[in-house]
């Protein structure tokens, strides 16, 4: 692969800024702080995106790189494939999604993977080279070589590290420790006691010795909740029959309001019969009041004419008497003053005959007979009327009696029929309706001072319910923890098995491999000095001196080991990627004298004649090298 052109339109301090790249090695020259660093990351931003995350830095890239002048925060760059496939990037930093375009200017970034957080993966897809690995192999940076005594063993190690795990910070021996002590920290084993799986166990053993405890409050809770739910069930039944018996009653109450009312015009009917029979009776009084008046009228009557009779005979006997006597005076007496006086005895008996008789007849009470007569029939009219009156009325008091028991009876029986099958089928019959919904509404009473008093009984052992509770809470928590532990134990496990197998098959397959091209590298850098270079788990890195002696590297100068660790990066590039990517070296040689200049230059070209070498820096002296030892390259002055 070969980077072609690149157009920056805005990024850091870099605007308006093309560059045209040569095969083979670049020199991109400049001095500090004129943005030889902010190309390297537009570069590697324009092939895997910026982030606008710190990643441990103070400062995101994004805000790093933002222009401070202007608005345009984009650029381009052209490269080629191993294939000739050509592509040209087009990035609009504040875009997560790219433009890439084929020679046929066809935007084809659709065929590639979106990550949603890394963004378009086409240069992944393209080189089978993440950023990570690009970064720790392809790209060599000053302050990944630059070394002072007191840094010398972290460099050698360093490099063991490559060579033992294929990574430069990653130890085998320390990672193994390391995941030992986390898994002991972190987690514990059988044989410890204070750690947190000791610990989380006895707090589980804990915890369950008080829920067994408190379990016979969880069965009361049950047994409490069972009755509970029984006598909700009664009150519910109790309560259902309550509505639908006062629902009867109610009914039943409307029907007997509604005869009530027909019973009570019957009544006033039926006062009215009793007032014309209380009438009528009155009359039958009067009538024999009357009857009785008239009896004494006519024995009085009859008396007077008894006396009449009476008078009238003693008058006529007296008559004659005195007649006589007068006859018999007459003849024998002569005796005219007693004739005389016999003569006025006569006008004097008829007179008192005359005012006796008067008076007698006035007695008689014929027309008060008369009278009563009259009255008599009167009272026998109204008598006859009020019979007639009262047998009609009676009559029809008798029918409305018999139609209002009939509509009754009727609506009694419907509202029988509608209840029959109800809750309250055993009521309908009752003669006391009233005693029964108050034998219901007492059952009622007394089932919901049960509920309660189950309530109360409930709230007593509330709090040691919650305890339960919480305990429960606290036990799923603790076995959670606990299988959390296990699961990161197990993972811890796992991961030294798979450090283990990985190690030994960097031992078996990579090592030798590393070795044999670092010996290669290390003899060509240093022009023989040094011939071959190998590793072992006890004594480390050893290099061999060009008279047979093997030192150990943290004995070699700090050039040497500079030297050892650019020449182990570079042995690496063949190996990661089907694509043979460039090689970036930013100020890689600051450290190196002129001789092991001379020399990494010309390994440079030799070695990698397939492959394009962007060299950074702020000096001449690579310049001045590799013209005098006459290697071709291309000098670009930002």
């Amino acid at each position: 692969m070969k980077i072609e052109n690149l157009k920056i339109n805005g990024y850091g301090n870099l605007k308006n800024t093309e560059i045209n790249f040569g095969d083979g090695i670049n020199i991109i020259y400049g001095k500090n702080e004129q943005g030889k660093s902010t190309l390297l990351n537009y570069i590697l931003n324009s092939f895997y995106g910026i982030s606008k995350n710190k990643n441990k830095k103070e400062i995101s890239d994004y805000k790093k790189f933002t222009p401070w002048v202007g608005e345009d925060f984009s650029g381009t760059l052209e490269y080629k494939l191993d294939n000739n496939k050509k592509y040209k990037i087009f990035r609009d930093f504040k875009k997560k999604k790219p433009k890439l375009y084929n020679e046929n200017m066809e935007d084809v970034i659709s065929d590639f993977n979106m990550d949603k957080t890394k963004g378009s993966e086409f240069f992944y897809e393209q080189t089978n080279v993440d950023e990570e690995l690009f970064k720790s192999t392809f790209l060599v940076e000053q302050q990944s070589v630059k070394l002072d005594n007191a840094n010398q063993q972290m460099l050698v190690q360093k490099i063991s590290n490559i060579i033992g795990t294929g990574e430069d910070n990653v130890s085998y021996n320390s990672a193994m420790d390391k995941l030992k002590k986390k898994l002991l920290n972190e987690v514990g084993t059988k044989n410890s006691r204070e750690k947190p799986i000791n610990l989380l166990s006895r707090k589980i053993e804990e915890v369950n010795n008080e829920l067994t405890e408190l379990k016979n409050y969880e069965n009361l809770k049950y047994e409490i909740d069972d009755k509970k739910s029984r006598i909700k069930n009664e009150i519910d039944l109790l309560e259902k029959k309550n509505k639908i018996a006062n629902e009867y009653k109610n009914e039943k109450q409307k029907i007997s309001e509604k005869y009530f009312l027909e019973n009570e015009k019957i009544k006033l009917q039926e006062n009215i019969q009793n007032e014309n029979e209380s009438k009528l009776f009155d009359l039958k009084s009067q009538e024999e009041n009357i009857k009785n008046e008239e009896l004494k009228i006519l024995e009085k009557n009859s008396k007077v004419k008894n006396k009449i009779s009476k008078l009238n005979k003693k008058i006529f006997f007296i008559f004659l008497l005195i007649i006589l006597l007068n006859v018999l005076q007459f003849i024998f007496i002569k005796n005219r003053l007693i004739n005389f006086i016999f003569l006025l005895t006569l006008p004097t008996v008829l007179i008192f005959y005359y005012f006796s008789k008067k008076n007698l007849k006035n007695k008689f009470e014929n027309e008060k007979v008369a009278e009563l007569k009259s009255k008599k029939n009167n009272l026998q009219s109204e008598k006859k009327l009020l019979e007639e009156n009262a047998n009609k009325l009676k009559e029809e008091i008798k029918k409305i009696k018999e139609k209002n028991n009939l509509e009754n009876n009727l609506e009694n029986e419907n509202l029988k029929n509608k209840y029959k099958n109800s809750e309250i089928k055993d009521l309908i019959d009752s003669e006391n309706l009233d005693e029964e919904l108050s034998h219901i509404q007492n059952s009622l009473s007394g089932k919901k001072l049960q509920l309660h008093q189950y309530d109360l009984d409930k709230e007593n052992i509330e709090p040691q319910l919650d305890n339960l509770s919480n305990l429960n809470e606290t036990l799923e928590n603790y076995r959670e923890q606990y299988v959390n532990l296990m699961n990161k134990a197990q993972t811890i496990e796992c991961a030294k098995e798979a450090l283990s197998s990985a190690y030994e098959k960097m031992k078996s397959e990579v090592t030798p491999k590393l070795t044999n091209n670092l010996s290669n590298n290390i003899s060509a850098i240093t022009n023989g000095k040094y011939k071959k270079a190998m590793y072992n788990e006890n004594d480390g890195l050893i290099v061999e001196t060009e008279n047979g002696k093997n030192v150990a590297a943290n004995k070699l100068s700090i050039g040497t080991i500079d030297q050892l660790y650019l020449s182990l990066r570079l042995s690496m590039v063949d190996d990661l990627s089907s694509e043979t990517l460039p090689i970036f070296l930013d100020e890689s040689f600051a450290y190196f004298d002129n001789d092991r200049l001379k020399n990494i230059l010309n390994y440079l070209y030799n070695q990698f004649k397939n492959r394009q070498i962007i060299i950074f820096t702020c000096s001449h002296r690579e310049k001045q090298t590799l013209e005098n030892e006459n290697i071709p390259f291309k000098f670009i002055e930002l």
